[in-house]
């Protein structure tokens, strides 16, 4: 019988099923990090437990990393000692961890696969919720909470209701100066924020066929976002280019055996979906929020929604609690809105060809003033590579801050924070209230270059008009 590429990675790591309706499902790869971790490790020494395959879970440091000053002892004493008791967990239980200047630190969703440690056809589980972003290597990738990592590390297995899957078609070419980033915006905005409950999202079509590994990260990462469980795009050839060589992967012959495994995971061309939902690339433009939830998001050439708009009582009051959070007014455009900070990095749009991109467009432009501008890589490899090619060089010549690399200002569980009701152009993947750091503090999500051009014109721009991007092709 034919099947997605779900059922396919779901069967394969079924142990049994459960007496409740759920499965007991193998976890293939465990990643793991100082927040969500050490309460987990603290439930295995009361139950006298160890980790039970330690070569399968991996450890950075991430959400408390302070990204300006990386020196150690931490000011914030309580991040001191959550990377101390990472690393001591780390060592009693034989557990792998890119630890901060070992050449491999860094955000967790970007760290797995630039390690070639995420692969296809693989079950994911880490302590985080954009842990979706792995599915973009054709895996089923899942947020769990502490419990859950606890029975992990414990039993390499979670119990797990079985998802539906429905399949999002983006077919047709991009416009010039639009991005993942913005197709993600897009299908939220379409589908709404609990839209995807109860779901796997597969992402597919000629837009995702043609994009990279890291584009279709950004798309996956944010599948959470749309209410799914985990997102995810089948493994092609773009996926194999991606890792081979990466540490972790296979070599020699052992990789063409792996390719082929892989390549046996990819949904059938006849298999049934529970759902369907068809996207024309043509009719999404650059996209930016601006309320409070991912799914309040409009065109940056329109204007923000009225509540007399509104479809029913629960929307009209959605936007009429937005409206007030974010000091905006209703019916006026989102261009214009002045910004005060502007912050490129996070799981969802800290990479290589993040910082690439923005840089192209930055080069010979200066951050206006009154905005403070931040660029923080996703890696420390990532790091390095921007500095091999002088893309650091072109954000500080332009008045951006270059930082250490961490999760920064997506999530503010580090110094990097907004101050009172500051408003940032943010390329991460959340606007919700208090969501950096500041509970009056306002964020607005965008693609890197939108928040480039935010910067250097102190107002949500649209990028195409700023950097002259109709000029240019989107590869």
């Amino acid at each position: 019988m034919s099947k997605s590429l779900f059922e396919k990675v779901w069967d394969a790591h079924t142990v049994k099923q459960l007496s409740n309706g759920q499965t007991q499902l193998l976890i293939g790869t465990h990643l793991i990090h100082e927040v969500t971790s050490p309460q987990a490790f603290g439930m295995l020494r009361d139950l006298g437990l160890t980790v039970k395959y330690p070569e399968r879970t991996f450890a950075t440091v991430d959400h408390i990393v302070p990204t300006r000053n990386q020196q150690e002892p931490f000011e914030d004493k309580l991040a001191q000692e959550m990377i101390q008791a990472l690393r001591k967990n780390a060592a009693e239980f034989g557990v792998k961890f890119f630890d901060l200047r070992s050449g491999g630190q860094g955000i967790v969703h970007v760290v797995g696969p630039e390690q070639g440690i995420t692969q296809p056809g693989m079950t994911i589980a880490c302590g985080d919720s954009h842990t979706a972003t792995h599915g973009a290597f054709g895996a089923i990738a899942f947020g769990i909470g502490t419990t859950q990592i606890r029975d992990v590390l414990a039993s390499q297995t979670m119990a797990m209701t079985k998802l539906k899957v429905r399949r999002i078609n983006v077919d047709g070419e991009l416009p010039a100066g639009v991005y993942a980033k913005d197709v993600s915006l897009h299908i939220i905005k379409l589908l709404g924020a609990k839209g995807g409950i109860g779901y796997a999202y597969e992402y597919g079509g000629e837009v995702f066929d043609n994009f990279s590994m890291e584009e279709r990260m950004t798309v996956c990462n944010m599948a959470i976002e749309g209410g799914a469980r985990c997102g995810y795009v089948n493994p092609d050839q773009t996926t194999f280019d991606y890792l081979e060589g990466r540490p972790y992967c296979p070599k020699g012959a052992d990789w063409d055996k792996a390719v082929d495994y892989w390549k046996s995971f990819a949904s059938d061309a006849d298999c049934q979906y529970d759902d369907v939902v068809n996207i024309r690339a043509e009719d999404i433009a650059p996209s930016v929020t601006w309320g409070i939830s991912p799914d309040h998001g409009v065109f940056v050439d329109e204007n923000i929604p009225s509540p007399a708009d509104a479809k029913d009582d629960e929307e009209r009051a959605s936007i009429e609690e937005a409206l007030e959070y974010m000091k905006l007014e209703a019916g006026s455009p989102i261009a214009g809105t002045p910004v005060d900070v502007c912050f490129i990095g996070s799981c969802t749009n800290g990479r290589l060809s993040d910082f690439r991109e923005a840089a192209k467009y930055l080069k010979g432009h200066k951050v206006a003033d009154g905005v403070q501008a931040i660029a923080v890589p996703g890696s420390e490899i990532v790091d390095h590579l921007c500095r091999q090619e002088g893309i650091h060089e072109i954000f500080e010549q332009a008045g951006f801050e270059w930082r250490g690399a961490g999760c920064s200002m997506c999530l503010a569980m580090n110094p990097d924070k907004l101050v009172g009701d500051q408003l940032c152009a943010s390329s991460s993947n959340r606007n919700f209230k208090g969501r950096q750091g500041s509970p009056i503090g306002r964020t607005v999500l965008m693609s890197p270059v939108m928040v480039a051009a935010a910067a250097v014109t102190g107002t949500i721009s649209d990028a195409r008009k700023v950097f002259e991007v109709e000029q240019v092709a989107v590869a």
